[in-house]
């Protein structure tokens, strides 16, 4: 039995959309022979055969019956509709079709099961795009792009990925490529020469200085620049896609889990009037801005004697350690306690910024709003009621305000409409070819021989090569592509 592997042509098949039921389920099919194949069990064979691009045929999807009492030899699985694609114009380059049935997990299998009997095999995962990347249809940050999209959780990283889905990363890597190919290009060519027919063009020198022999200093320098900037956006493209961490902070009772509940829009955290009834904190999940935010309900911060509750408090003390933005809640009834004075003792240094301060329960009778004893020197306070959801938009306007921070803070050369890196892979390439960079300006300003230079420049252009795939081995692409989701 022949081992399914990436790299063939055989027929492939895949459910495309979740299982689990739905009124619509698209199976992708591809490969060589695969109309054929699909005729076998398609009520209309000869349609299908014969049909042109970018067709759709009504049909069934039909299999041989096991004893056959009728006139008819065939029984209907489903009713369905099937789109063909002729290669090369089609997702995968080759001859490719998509089987719209209904839904139902029953029907799902059957089909796939057919399909099975037919000599299809099951796609690998990311076996479609896999065949796109082999058949030039996409290059590599394309392919990755696929996945990103497939999982983006906000506005900003679904603009992020379908910046690089169109070719922009693609486009700056191979701008950036093609300068150090031609540097490298002039280094060889002199390897093939006397170094006395190529001894007056080895000791010209830039006008502005910035020429050693034959290695323009100032190229390599632009061209580091530029991805010292490429390797920062990535850390704008993880808080798109991995989202921030707002924690909800504060005294037992102070609103923490009503507010929680505010933000998500739906009742996550039991709210009592009980303090101390959040032991341990919980996450959801929700967007500001376009950004995915990864908001925490914590244990109220007090200091207790009930070792459990203490167990809480402390957890939530480490998770405000890590949080990117903290919005620390006063109980409005009873104002600032020492416990709230204890609990931000540390806000009043450099990370202030990252808190939001709020004086919660606006639509109870409070006594005069005030800060000063907690922290008079902190940028934000907002009134709100977590219960009616007054002062709500100050929050939202204050949140997307600070994100726009973050963002800033994490890639200053880079704004939500750059496009940047997508993956810890690019990431890893971009400052491997930085260091050769380094190198080769390190060597070429100490005077050694091109035949020092010319291979640790040759690893700088191979490794921006590997970004967009120009440049990989068959086992490098394997774990690239199993680790998408079947059916792309």
């Amino acid at each position: 039995m022949n081992t399914a592997r990436y790299g063939d042509e055989s027929p492939i098949y895949a459910l495309a959309t979740g299982r689990g039921g739905g009124a619509i389920a698209v199976i992708r099919l591809s490969g060589v022979g695969t109309l054929e194949l699909l005729a076998k069990v398609f009520s209309k064979p000869d349609a299908l055969l014969g049909a042109s691009a970018y067709t759709i045929l009504h049909g069934y999807i039909e299999k041989e019956k096991a004893h056959a009492k009728t006139q008819r030899r065939k029984e209907y699985i489903d009713e369905v509709l099937v789109s063909v694609f002729r290669a090369p114009y089609s997702y995968t380059g080759e001859e490719s079709a998509e089987i719209s049935c209904h839904g139902g997990p029953a029907v799902v299998r059957a089909v796939e099961a057919v399909l099975g009997e037919a000599g299809f095999r099951e796609a690998l995962p990311g076996e479609f795009t896999f065949r796109a990347f082999q058949n030039g249809k996409v290059d590599l940050t394309e392919a990755e792009a696929v996945m990103e999209l497939v999982g983006a959780e906000g506005e900003a990283a679904r603009e992020s990925a379908l910046g690089r889905l169109a070719g922009a990363l693609e486009a700056e890597i191979s701008g950036l490529k093609s300068g150090l190919v031609e540097a490298l290009a002039r280094l060889e060519f002199s390897l093939d020469y006397p170094d006395d027919e190529i001894a007056d063009e080895m000791n010209k020198s830039g006008e502005d200085g910035e020429q050693i022999g034959l290695i323009d200093l100032s190229l390599l320098k632009n061209t580091r620049k530029k991805l010292e900037t490429l390797a920062e956006s990535y850390k704008l493209s993880r808080l798109y896609t991995e989202g921030a961490l707002v924690v909800i902070a504060g005294r037992p009772n102070a609103g923490k889990s009503s507010l929680f509940n505010r933000l998500l829009k739906e009742d996550r955290s039991i709210v009592t009037p009980i303090p101390g009834a959040t032991r341990d904190w919980i996450e959801a999940r929700f967007e500001v801005k376009g950004i995915p935010l990864r908001l925490a309900d914590t244990a109220g911060l007090r200091s207790t004697g009930d070792e459990v509750e203490q167990l809480g408090v402390e957890r939530s003390k480490k998770l405000l350690e890590a949080a990117d933005i903290v919005l620390y809640l006063i109980d409005g009834e009873t104002g600032v306690t020492e416990d709230d004075v204890l609990s931000t003792k540390e806000t009043k240094d450099t990370k202030i910024s990252k808190y939001i301060f709020i004086w919660n329960k606006a639509d109870k009778n409070l006594p005069a709003y005030e800060n000063q004893s907690l922290c008079p020197s902190c940028p934000l306070w907002l009134i709100l009621s977590a219960t009616t959801g007054q002062g709500m938009e100050d929050l939202y306007e204050a949140l997307g305000k600070r994100l726009g921070e973050i963002a800033r803070e994490q890639s200053p050369g880079h704004s939500a409409s750059s496009t940047g890196l997508g993956t810890e892979r690019q990431k890893a390439l971009v400052e491997e070819a930085l260091g050769n960079i380094a190198e080769t300006i390190s060597l070429a300003e100490k005077g050694e021989a091109a035949e020092l230079i010319a291979p640790v420049l040759r690893e700088a252009v191979n490794n921006l090569g590997e970004i967009t795939g120009e440049v990989a081995t068959d086992d490098i692409l394997e774990v690239i592509f199993s680790k998408f989701c079947v059916g792309k």
